[in-house]
């Protein structure tokens, strides 16, 4: 990602616009960030045609010299599109904060900040770092959910409420004072907006077959059997060091695993699950409603130990296929492994991970390229030895939370 241009979208007073902006990179020594702009002007455009009929024909402006910059004007209208990975909605931050404090709307603000941080800071707008200073709760986001539990979490929550509800105008007011639209050439211009008509007609049929097949999804009957009864999952996970089975379960939208304070009970047979079913009740699921109809099973010696295909973790190889690049990796196993990864951190409490995995992140950006495949996103540059040493460190970190019975 820090070798990458990124095209974003914008949500301002004046509409949705896209310009571009390249993520903290190091050079000679210094580290730098930018936006498509001159100086403190930020350059925005009413869509991606109109962007890439500007950045083909622009010969000065503040990323003329970042390392990616020459890539940049042979880019099809299409790869010039921002993904829903870098849509900030500016405007919509009074209806967002007014949401519960979960784990999707702390996110989805936390994303809206940084963006905003970095143009504060590279516009120079010390009102919107007065206004985002002004309450404590807003460098906390990028910690999930934790620093917003409890009372004390409330009164956090609370207070950057009442700040959005004073002042959060002054802050779309600085942004708006330093956007600029440059008039592009009409040549240009018409030849990407022609790009931009192809690919909305491309793109169309894919979006109607994602919707019949959420249809279908949603017809889809619903799972049977003693597991779906109780509400919890067998999970089996495969590492280096063998293949594993446990428990996990999900509390509204809240995982739970097998274990106690971030470790997870693990056991290489089936058998040894359900012996420790039987014997144990000292660890989270517990405390699920279900757990005593489990317990009775296991201890008949009656515990199918059945996991789902979509319950079964392949951690192996993954990191060695994305040494090779993006094309290497298998997009359900990745998103799978990410996945377990992600449960296990929020069920310790621990948002690492999730910042790891964060779209800013060059990991995050890796992870949803492969995941979330989009004709009009950038793909990652080579090498990636950043990402495999991110994804490393994430799956030896979910190693060490195994305790192997």
């Amino acid at each position: 990602m820090a070798q990458d241009i990124v095209p974003i979208e914008l949500g301002l007073t004046q509409g949705d616009v896209v310009t571009l902006w390249a993520p903290r990179w190091r050079e000679k020594g210094e580290e730098w960030e930018a936006f498509l702009g001159d100086e403190e002007d930020l350059f925005v455009f009413p869509d991606a045609a109109h962007l890439a009929a500007f950045v083909r024909t622009a010969e000065e402006h503040d990323l003329t010299d970042h390392p990616a910059w020459p890539i940049v004007p042979s880019l099809g209208v299409a790869d010039l599109s921002p993904d829903e990975n870098h849509q900030f909605d500016l405007v919509g931050v009074p209806e967002l904060i007014a949401e519960d404090p979960d784990t999707w709307t702390i996110g989805e603000l936390a994303d809206v900040i940084a963006i905003v941080r970095a143009l504060a800071d590279v516009c120079d707008l010390e009102k919107v770092h007065e206004v985002l200073d002004s309450a404590e709760g807003f460098a906390l986001l990028p910690q999930g959910t934790l620093p917003f539990s409890g009372r004390d979490g409330a009164k956090l929550w609370d207070a950057m409420s009442e700040v959005v509800s004073e002042k959060w105008d002054e802050v779309l007011d600085a942004i708006d004072s330093v956007v600029n639209t440059p008039e592009v050439p009409e040549k240009e211009l018409s030849v990407a907006q022609e790009e931009l008509a192809a690919l909305e007609a491309e793109t169309a049929p894919a979006a109607e077959a994602d919707a019949d097949d959420e249809d279908s999804d949603d017809e889809r009957p619903e799972p049977t059997g003693f597991w779906a009864e109780v509400g919890v999952d067998p999970i089996k996970i495969i590492t280096s060091a063998g293949e594993f089975y446990t428990l996990r379960c999900y509390l509204g939208d809240d995982p739970v695993f097998l274990g106690r304070r971030g470790k997870i009970e693990v056991f290489s047979s089936h058998r040894g699950l359900s012996r420790f079913v039987a014997e144990n009740d000292d660890h989270d699921l517990a405390e699920v409603e279900t757990w005593n109809d489990i317990k009775v099973k296991a201890t008949a010696g009656e515990l199918d130990v059945d996991v789902d295909d979509e319950n079964v973790y392949v951690l192996t190889g993954i990191a060695e296929d994305m040494e090779e690049g993006p094309d290497s990796l298998d997009p359900h196993q990745l998103d799978l492994a990410v996945e377990l990864f992600e449960d296990a951190a929020e069920w310790a409490e621990d948002d690492s991970v999730k910042e790891a995995l964060a779209s800013s992140e060059s990991l995050g950006w890796l992870v949803s390229f492969v995941v979330s495949p989009d004709p009009t996103r950038l793909a990652p540059s080579a090498p990636y030895d950043a990402e495999v040493a991110a994804f490393r460190a994430l799956q030896a970190k979910f190693e060490d939370r195994l305790n192997t019975n």
